[in-house]
Order: C-alpha cells, then structure tokens, then sequence
C-alpha cells in the first residue's frame, strides 16, 4: 500500500500525465507521482564535482560521467523526468547541493527554506520536486501550521522593525517575504517526502483555488542531495 495514500492532503497519482493533469481541489494540495526507482543514484553524487553549496548540474555534465549499469540506469531516469517536466513547459533545474544559504539577520523569525515556508508566484505555477539522493523535504497539513506573522510576539517585532506608517504594514511584510513563513504547531506531524517521488505541490498564486503547500528543506548534516526542482 501506498505510504501517503490515506493523508487527505495528498494525492497520489499512476504516472506523469495524471500528475500534471489533476486539478487540486478541497484540502489537496500536494499531488505525488510516487515511484521505486531502480538505479545507483549516490554513484552520481560522488562523480560530480560539487562547485559551490549549490550545483547546477547541465544535462551535458550529467550525460559527460562515466557510469555503471546502475549509474546510467539513474541518469536515464532524470534525463527523462528533466524531458518531461521541459516538455511541458516548466524550467526544472537538476542539482548536486551540500547545503542551502541560511538567514541569521533576525532572531525572531527564520525566513530561509529550512524553515516552513509556502512558494509564491504572480502566474498560474506549481512547484515540482524529486530528491533523488539524500535527506527529503517535509510538507505540513495547513491545519497544523500557523503563519508566523500572527504569532504576536513575532508581529510586535515585525512593527518595530517595520516603524512606519500602519497602512504599509502589510506591502512591507510582503515584499520582504515574511507572509510565506509557518510555524508548526504543538503536536503537528510532518510528512517526508521520501526519495524518488515526483512531487506537485499548491504555491501562492492568483488563480489556486486551494491553500498553498506548507513545506520545508530537510536538514542535510553535511550529506549531499540530488535534487530536481521547478
């Protein structure tokens, strides 16, 4: 049995076609595509050369590594899912990444990916994610997260900061994208999106008729990710 078929949040879905086809709809905002994939894909972390704590690995790069039957049956599987999602029509990005930039200006509040955050967009878009080697992303059922905004404490500090005239409040906390972040709630339960499953999560944008995905990176511990996004 599927391990995410009674979440109601999520939907899981056969193959591609269905993934990018299937509308959300009431507390669905996460579609998965979810699948065992047979191949080394760590053979393919420890042939790229990791350039910065975030590597964009080309499909030249990729198609360049001397692989194992293993190894080229793994590259066979992104090359295919990079030609799917380009196809049709999104800019995924593959990448070999160590770690992710973090946010430390302010105290009282975490703004960078590690933190439970929603994406945002001024057109119709989804994100799309695959972690193919590595520690996964966590989603969190919209019930059990609190945007972080409201937590007085949090917003006091936020005006403090902000020390400006009470109609441009709200423009401030959105051009700063402080809006887009979470706090989980006491006893909230995460879901780990696991390897290998193409995932379709609900994103901030004007014609989404359902509550955008609440999700976080994982953290790494020095361990690289494979990791497929747009």
């Amino acid at each position: 049995m599927s391990s995410f078929q009674n979440l109601p949040q999520v939907k899981v879905v056969p193959d591609f076609q269905t993934l990018v086809e299937t509308p959300f709809k009431g507390n669905t905002n996460a579609l998965c595509w979810e699948r065992t994939l047979d191949g080394d894909f760590e053979e393919i972390v420890h042939q790229l050369v990791l350039e910065d704590d975030i590597t964009e690995v080309s499909v030249k790069m990729l198609t360049s590594l001397k692989l194992t039957e293993k190894g080229n049956r793994a590259r066979e599987i992104i090359l295919q899912d990079l030609q799917l999602l380009t196809d049709f029509g999104a800019q995924p990005s593959f990448n070999l990444l160590k770690k992710y930039e973090r946010d430390e200006e302010l105290d009282f509040i975490s703004t960078d990916v590690y933190s439970y955050h929603v994406d945002r967009s001024p057109i119709a878009s989804d994100t799309f994610l695959c972690t193919y080697f590595g520690a996964a992303s966590d989603i969190l059922p919209n019930h059990q997260a609190q945007q972080s905004i409201f937590i007085p404490e949090v917003q006091e500090r936020l005006k403090a900061l902000y020390n400006g005239p009470g109609e441009g409040f709200e423009d401030f906390l959105k051009e700063n994208f402080f809006d887009l972040h979470y706090e989980a709630l006491p006893n909230a339960e995460p879901i780990n999106l696991g390897n290998g499953h193409l995932w379709r999560l609900a994103i901030d944008q004007p014609f989404s008729e359902v509550l955008p995905c609440v999700h976080r990176a994982p953290q790494e511990n020095g361990n690289y990710r494979l990791l497929l996004i747009c």
